[in-house]
Formats: structure tokens, sequence, C-alpha cells
């Protein structure tokens, strides 16, 4: 086993996040149903992004991504996969993951589609709507997997909206070969029910035949992993699948599910100002936990209060120093 430089490296979909409060009606007028991801092409992208409120927030994102910037925050050592393009808007999604410690250097895309960018649509309730240009970020192959890179991370997480363009899913399935050579473990999310339904078989799959070891899934992920409207069922079919299970229940806090046993906590009480990213967020606390050796239940209470802070206000990047905030509260992450 080579030496560890990296608690997690996290591969994904390097995006741009554009933020923006919308005003009651608008999802309605624009087709949209509230809280789900909709893919868009660059017509729709130029669309929405004129359409959306002045005061918009441009912040890097991606799910993974925000899971390794949670990871650093919590003082870990992190390292991102995922490609941009030789653009500005690649400048600033690199500049902003280095600044904050994540550890970043996959190869740009020269003379291609152009970084992808999310535009994130606020409701009153903190709900938010997603509407993602993928651009460059589809463009991830398995060149951009490095054996050395892989060998070296405690665990490797890949997000399932990953799944979606075929290169990419060959980039993944690599990343895990290289993980399990290293005696690496692999996680991943769900990402998202409508990624489930599209891919549930193949979710499956990958999940019984261990090449993934850890799961991420919300409640709503996780019921169609497993076609029920009952939490429970989907429990104690997932203990089957996956060798460590983590389920996010959001004010009833979360669950982890290892060889038949559930541990709950939880949730840090918190006013609701933008959901965006707390799973993401949730992600980060764990795996760092689970690669710094603690046991399921400060895994996570220490995901539990990074998704509170990052919920706590507008964007899906930590605003506070969650290394401090873990210890103000007494947690050995």
């Amino acid at each position: 086993m080579a030496d560890t430089r990296y608690d997690v490296l996290t591969i994904g979909n390097a995006i741009v996040d554009v933020i923006a409060r919308i005003e009651p009606g608008f999802l309605e007028r624009e087709g949209l149903s509230e809280g789900i991801m909709h893919l868009v092409d660059t017509d729709r992208s130029a669309y929405l992004y004129e359409r959306m409120p002045a005061d918009k927030r441009q912040i890097s994102g991606g799910s993974a991504a925000n899971t390794a910037a949670g990871v650093a925050s919590l003082g870990g050592r992190a390292r991102f996969v995922g490609k941009v393009a030789d653009d500005q808007l690649g400048d600033v999604f690199a500049d902003d993951l280095n600044a904050i410690g994540v550890h970043y250097d996959t190869s740009r895309l020269i003379n291609g589609a152009a970084t992808a960018r999310s535009m994130i649509l606020l409701s009153d309730d903190g709900e938010r709507t997603m509407n993602t240009y993928l651009g460059a970020c589809h463009e991830l192959t398995e060149a951009d997997i490095r054996e050395d890179e892989i060998g070296s991370a405690a665990i490797t997480y890949m997000e399932g909206y990953l799944w979606d363009p075929v290169e990419a899913k060959k980039a993944f399935v690599r990343a895990a070969h290289y993980a399990h050579k290293h005696e690496r473990p692999t996680a991943f999310t769900l990402s998202d029910p409508f990624c489930v339904h599209r891919y549930r078989e193949e979710f499956l799959d990958l999940m019984r035949s261990r090449t993934i070891d850890y799961v991420f899934a919300n409640i709503e992920e996780a019921k169609a992993l497993y076609q029920t409207d009952n939490l429970q069922d989907a429990v104690r079919e997932i203990a089957k699948d996956a060798e460590v299970a983590a389920i996010t229940m959001g004010a009833a806090g979360a669950m982890a599910i290892c060889n038949g046993e559930v541990v709950t906590v939880p949730a840090f009480p918190v006013d609701v100002v933008d959901a965006t990213g707390a799973g993401d967020l949730f992600a980060s606390g764990f795996l760092l936990a689970v690669a710094r050796g603690q046991n399921f239940d400060m895994a996570l209470r220490a995901g539990c209060l990074a998704a509170s802070e990052v919920i706590s206000h507008i964007g899906a990047r930590p605003v506070v120093d969650l290394q401090a905030l873990a210890a103000e509260k007494g947690l050995a992450v």
C-alpha cells in the first residue's frame, strides 16, 4: 500500500455555481420542478441565465468538488479530479479550489466545450432547483485518472452524476480499480433521485460487485434505488448490497448501516437558508472521519455538523473554518 498523501480524493463534475433567490411563480413560469436538477443545453443555459435576478453570485461548485472543499475546511488533505475548459471560468474554478487548500491540477480541455455552470434557483423555503450545463466536465476520461494519485488517497469518492457520459463512466471504473489495487476503499453518492432512476440497475451492480464500498444517499434516493415508498425497506436492502451505507434524513439527522448494524445521530439545529450542498458537506465530514479512523457515530456527527453549517447560508461551500467549528462542538475529526 502506498503512503497516504490525501485523506479523501474526489472525482466529479467541475462546475461553477450561479446562485440567486427567485420570486414565487418563477419555476412554474419556466416549467421547472422544484428541488430537481435539470440538465440544460447551451441555449437553455443562456436563456435561464438572462432571466435570473441581477444579484446572482458565481461560486465554484460541483458535488464532489464541494465535498473536497469540506474536507479541506475540516483540516483534511483533499484532492479533486474534474475537467474544466481553458477559459475564464476554468481559471476561476481552479483558483478557488487551490485557494482553499484542495489539490487540483487536472489537465484543461482545449478547443472544446466551455467550463460547466449550474444555475441554482433558491425558493423562499431554502429549496434549490438546479439547471446545469455540463460542457467541459463531460469530457473527463480515463487519461485523467492517475494511479499514483488514487493509490495515495485513503478513500476515493465519486458522484453519481459522473455516470452520465460514457467516457467518464470508464474513468469512474478505472479509479475504483486503482483504489482497490492499492487496498483503498471506494465511495460514491447516488446524487439525485432522477440519476437513480436512469441508472438504478447499474448503481446496484456497482455496489453488489464491490466496485463501490461506501454508498451515500438521502431518503428519496435510497427509496428510489429500491423502488419503495418505505425507508425501512430501503435500509434493509441497502444493508445487503453495500459494505457501508450513509443515509441523510434532513432535520431527522443521519444513519450509517454496516454489517447489519444501524447507527443514527440527530441533526444539529439550524435555520435553513439554502439547502445547496448539504449532502456534499455531509459526505466531507463522514469521509474524513472514517479516513482518520473514527467510528461511525463520530463520522455521522462530523457529517451532520458540516451539513448544518453549509445550509445556514447561501452557497455550497463552508464560510467558516469547519475544523474550528468541530473542535468547538467537541468532535475529534
